[in-house]
């Protein structure tokens, strides 16, 4: 099953975004995530739809970030994405008469939907900023790790 990146990689540009000064042009996001600038205005252009960032073209244009990353949930941008479920795995109805299937399909649509109501949770409550805060602590100490190394 191919697995959907778009949160994980708009989470990653919206943070080096918001790193970098807050605007961004599509060909560079699209040398960040090694795609073409074109799949970046498509993925950008739902997140512009949500107010999540906007757009200016021409000479110095490009995509700004309009919400701050300690007003930005991953929930915020999963949303702004896509409206639908998170967890996207679905249930047998080859033999919708068979009690061992309807038994089946019932126990992974409880256990789907009590993933998804944890995972909305936990996407509520993790802002940008704390992700951004971990990517420059992690930054920092890979930073002094190098430094040692190089006096030893």
């Amino acid at each position: 099953m191919k697995q959907d990146s778009r949160l994980a990689r708009m989470i990653h540009v919206l943070i080096h975004m918001a790193l970098l000064g807050g605007r961004e042009t599509s060909e560079t996001i699209a040398k960040m995530l090694n795609t073409n600038p074109v799949v970046v205005r498509r993925t950008m252009g739902a997140l512009k739809r949500k107010g999540v960032v906007g757009s200016e073209g021409g000479r110095g244009g490009g995509w700004a970030l309009l919400v701050p990353l300690e007003a930005l949930t991953v929930l915020d941008v999963q949303r702004a994405l896509d409206d639908g479920q998170v967890l996207a795995a679905g249930v047998s109805e080859d033999h919708p008469t068979c009690p061992v299937e309807r038994a089946a399909n019932a126990a992974l649509v409880d256990a789907f939907e009590q993933a998804e109501r944890t995972l909305l949770r936990e996407f509520a409550e993790l802002k940008l900023s704390t992700i951004a805060e971990r990517a420059m602590q992690d930054a920092a100490g890979s930073q002094r790790a190098t430094h040692l190394d190089h006096q030893a």
